[in-house]
């Protein structure tokens, strides 16, 4: 039988949230809510829905390679120029291509230990060596990441907010860290919940694309959007930075139904303001239950919530699955006595307190 690359065998696959589907056959049950992968719980932007319905009959047809509609869609409302877009199969793709384009074995990446899952699955399969940072306060510590930097540094993966932590990265301290790093290296900002913060302390990373660093913006369709079925991310950066990335990237890696159900969620502000509206409103009623119940919690600045249960996580998350609630644990992340907490509806936020409360016996 023939043997993968000495890199595979120390990847660990990712876990997706449980589906509800897979829950109510398992156990029986009917009404389960899944608040465990961020989603965004109105669905997708009803704009989108119907450009998708009136696109079914062209499936026969290649998508658009070059998402030629959508990149000038999108650079429209970013003030960008097209030729800094590049697409994928979700943000997950971009920051893959990102990896295969920039590091080769016995380069190195830095991130910190509580990021991301997938920024050690792409450094390990080009056979880059992690570096990994502490997150004093589950937030990234960018002066100890600039510490890290060495001469084999490639990449530093920033998630802003941090996801599966919440926190956010503040402006000064982000211009302090991106005015010491060197410009060989690529600063990856994954943006993919930026949409849910109202902090003027933000700091938006297109605003610094011009600064001559090397850095790109990773963004998705997936959580605001609601497109995450679809599948459909972005990267912006200098137009060098992308067309490098464009060799290495799949062809038709945006499919036509993504491609189009994006260019139609653009305009429906509508949408976008109501998922902020119940995001902001479902984050406070939860994380005010929280504080009643004594649960510590990290602040977040997205639409979820890391709850800290103080000793192994699983059987409160075995029984919330009784009860019809599906969160998600995080070991996987280094997280050991923790839950992460998607907000959802009124119904499915109230749903999961009074789980939680029944199980607590309060």
């Amino acid at each position: 039988m023939i043997k993968p690359n000495s890199f595979v065998g120390d990847l660990i696959p990712y876990v997706p949230g449980k589906p509800v589907e897979e829950l109510e056959r398992e156990l029986g049950i009917t009404g389960a809510v899944k608040i465990a992968s961020n989603e965004n719980p109105l669905g997708p932007s009803p704009l989108a829905e119907k450009a998708i319905k009136d696109a079914i009959h062209d499936l026969n047809r290649y998508p658009d390679g070059d998402a030629f509609y959508l990149k000038e869609k999108l650079s429209e409302k970013l003030g960008i120029d097209p030729e800094t877009l590049i697409f994928g199969n979700g943000s997950n793709d971009v920051i893959d291509i990102a990896a295969r384009t920039f590091m080769e074995p016995g380069d190195e990446a830095i991130f910190g230990e509580y990021a991301f899952i997938v920024y050690p699955i792409v450094t390990k399969a080009v056979g880059a060596t992690a570096v990994i940072s502490p997150m004093p306060n589950y937030t990234h510590d960018l002066r100890d990441m600039h510490s890290r930097i060495t001469e084999k540094t490639r990449i530093i993966f920033i998630a802003n907010p941090n996801n599966p932590t919440g926190t956010m990265v503040k402006r000064d301290e982000f211009e302090w860290f991106l005015d010491k790093v060197p410009e060989d290296i690529l600063v990856l900002m994954d943006e993919a919940y930026f949409e849910y913060v109202d902090d003027k302390d933000y700091p938006n990373s297109l605003e610094y694309l011009n600064t001559g660093k090397s850095i790109i913006t990773v963004r998705t369709f997936s959580k605001i959007y609601g497109l995450a079925g679809l599948r459909l991310g972005y990267g912006v950066a200098h137009k060098d930075i992308v067309s490098n990335m464009q060799r290495v990237r799949q062809p038709f890696n945006s499919n036509s139904l993504s491609q189009i159900g994006a260019i139609a969620a653009i305009d429906d502000t509508e949408h976008i303001d109501k998922t902020k509206k119940i995001n902001s409103e479902g984050l406070l009623y939860v994380t005010k239950e929280l504080e009643k119940l004594g649960i510590p919690y990290a602040p977040s600045f997205t639409n979820f919530v890391l709850i800290d249960l103080g000793g192994d996580p699983m059987p409160i998350y075995n029984s919330l699955l009784k009860e019809g609630v599906i969160v998600r644990p995080v070991m996987g992340y280094g997280l050991r006595t923790h839950l992460r907490v998607t907000i959802g509806t009124t119904e499915e936020n109230e749903k999961f307190v009074m789980g939680i409360k029944t199980i607590l016996g309060k």
